[in-house]
């Protein structure tokens, strides 16, 4: 199992009133200047928060909700203190109740 870190946000708050295509536009150069994989997703309505373990998760967060999901627990703390007003948690995956960590509940079009 692999341990997933994240932020927790609702869609508009985390994608409309938050520069946060800049902040992973910059992440990515980075990455890209040094030659590093990529080690973090954005998911929209991520499956995540229907595991049983994060339901009071869930339960605060305003949906719909978007994740950033990365490998990397320092990113995620540098987002949590970057973004403020986000959800800050870890899981492992795969398990029981979550298969697939970058899964999505949001209906493809």
């Amino acid at each position: 199992m692999t341990t997933y870190y994240y932020v927790l946000a609702s869609q508009r708050f985390l994608l409309e009133e938050e520069p946060l295509e800049e902040v992973l536009r910059e992440r990515i150069r980075d990455y890209e200047e040094k030659n590093k994989e990529i080690d973090f997703w954005l998911v929209k309505q991520p499956a995540f928060i229907e595991a049983a373990e994060l339901a009071e998760v869930k339960a605060k967060c305003p949906q719909p909700s978007v994740a950033i999901i990365s490998t990397n627990s320092q990113f995620i703390i540098w987002l949590k203190l970057r973004l403020e007003y986000v959800a800050q948690g870890e899981f492992e995956a795969p398990s029981a109740t979550i298969p697939e960590p970058l899964a999505s509940l949001e209906a493809v079009s």
